[in-house]
C-alpha cells in the first residue's frame, strides 16, 4: 500500500506518519492491516529533524504544481490524508492565498485520486470553523455549516468537493471536522486558535505567553494523539459505514482559558500561570468567538471515534511527549 500525506512536514503530518509506520499501514478490512510499501510526505518544506525511515519519501513542492503531485504519487496511490492548508488567521489575512491553497490546491489533490484506476480512500481534515454565526447552544450532527471566516468557508468547500467526488465514484472520501489541537509543540503558527497551545506550552518551558482573548473564552479541543487516531480510524472505516454522509464532527472537550490555566497550575504550579498575560487582539477574538464550543458527536461515537478524558490528561500527555 502506498499512502500520501499532504502537509506531511507539519506537526500532525509527522505524527500521523509515525503512527502509520508503527502500525505497518492501515486496515482496509477489520483485523487485516495492509502492508505499507511507501509513505509519501508532500509539503512546501520540511524541518531538519524530520522523520527518517526506509518506507518514507519526502517531496517538497506546491500543491498547485499538478505535475509534481502526479510524479509524487506515481506509479499509484492507494490512500490520501489531505492535511495541507493555509490556517485560519492566514487565510483571513490573505484571501487569495487561502483560496489558491485551500480550494485550488485541494482540487489538484482530488484529481490525483480521481485519476487512480482503483478507488483510493481519501481523508480530509476539516474544522469546527465550518460553523459560526447564530448557532444553537450545542451543535448537532445535523446542524448546517455556517462559516464566518474565509478559512471556514474554504473548509466547507473542501467538504462538499470530497462528498461530490465520492458521489461521482472518483474517490472513497471521508471528512473529519477536527477540534482545535492542543497542545501543539514548537513555535506558534498563524492559526487563530494557536494561543490555547501557547498558554500551556510556553509556561511549561519557562517562557512568557500572551492570551489574546478573555479568560472566559471557551474552545472545543482535542489532543494530538486523539486527532491522529481520528484520522486513521476515519481511513479504516468501510465506505458502507459512512453511507451517503461523508462529513463528521470529531469528538472533543469544551475547555475555557480559565480551566486550561487551572489545569496548568495543578500540573506546574502558580509560577507557570503567572507567565501568562492577557493582551486582547480583536482580529483573533472575531475569528475564535465565531466558532461553536459545544457539540454532540453521537455519530462519531457510534462509529467508534474516541475523545480525550480531560484537559489535565491532555497536558500530561504533552509533557510525556516532550520528554
Amino acid at each position: 500500500m502506498r499512502i500520501l500525506i499532504t502537509g506531511g512536514g507539519g506537526f500532525i503530518g509527522q505524527r500521523l506518519a509515525r503512527a502509520l509506520l508503527a502500525r505497518g499501514g492501515i486496515a482496509e478490512e477489520p483485523g487485516a492491516a495492509s502492508k505499507l510499501t511507501e509513505l509519501v510526505l508532500f509539503d512546501r518544506a520540511f524541518a531538519p529533524d524530520r522523520l527518517e525511515d526506509e518506507h518514507v519519501r519526502y517531496v517538497a513542492g506546491d500543491m498547485l504544481d499538478r505535475d509534481l503531485l502526479v510524479h509524487a504519487c506515481a506509479p499509484r496511490i492507494d490512500a490520501v490524508f489531505h492535511l495541507a492548508s493555509v490556517v485560519s488567521a492566514g487565510a483571513e489575512a490573505d484571501f487569495d492565498l487561502g483560496m489558491r491553497v485551500n480550494v485550488d490546491g485541494m482540487r489538484n489533490v482530488l484529481e490525483i485520486g480521481r485519476a487512480e484506476p482503483i478507488l483510493p480512500r481519501f481523508v480530509f481534515t476539516s474544522s469546527v470553523a465550518a460553523f459560526g454565526g447564530d448557532l444553537p447552544d450545542v451543535v448537532l450532527d445535523t446542524t448546517a455549516p455556517t462559516p464566518q471566516s474565509s478559512y471556514g468557508t474554504q473548509k466547507v468547500i473542501g467538504e462538499l468537493l470530497v462528498s461530490d467526488y465520492t458521489r461521482k465514484g472518483f474517490i472513497d472520501g471521508r471528512c473529519v471536522r477536527l477540534p482545535t489541537i492542543v497542545v501543539r509543540p514548537g513555535k506558534p503558527n498563524r492559526a487563530a486558535s494557536g494561543f490555547m497551545s501557547s498558554i500551556i506550552r510556553e509556561p511549561l518551558e519557562g517562557k512568557p505567553a500572551v492570551c489574546p482573548v478573555p479568560p472566559e473564552t471557551q474552545m472545543w479541543i482535542a489532543s494530538p494523539d486523539r486527532a491522529v487516531d481520528m484520522l486513521i480510524h476515519a481511513m479504516e472505516l468501510r465506505g458502507s459505514a459512512w453511507g451517503w454522509n461523508r462529513i463528521l464532527n470529531g469528538p472533543g472537550i469544551t475547555v475555557s482559558v480559565t480551566q486550561a490555566l487551572a489545569a496548568l497550575e495543578r500540573t506546574a504550579g502558580s509560577e507557570a500561570v503567572q507567565r501568562v498575560r492577557f493582551e486582547r487582539d480583536s482580529d483573533i477574538e472575531k475569528i475564535v468567538l465565531s466558532w461553536p464550543v459545544r457539540f454532540t458527536t453521537e455519530r462519531a461515537d457510534r462509529l467508534g471515534f474516541e475523545g480525550d478524558a480531560g484537559i489535565d490528561a491532555i497536558i500530561r500527555a504533552f509533557l510525556r511527549s516532550a520528554g
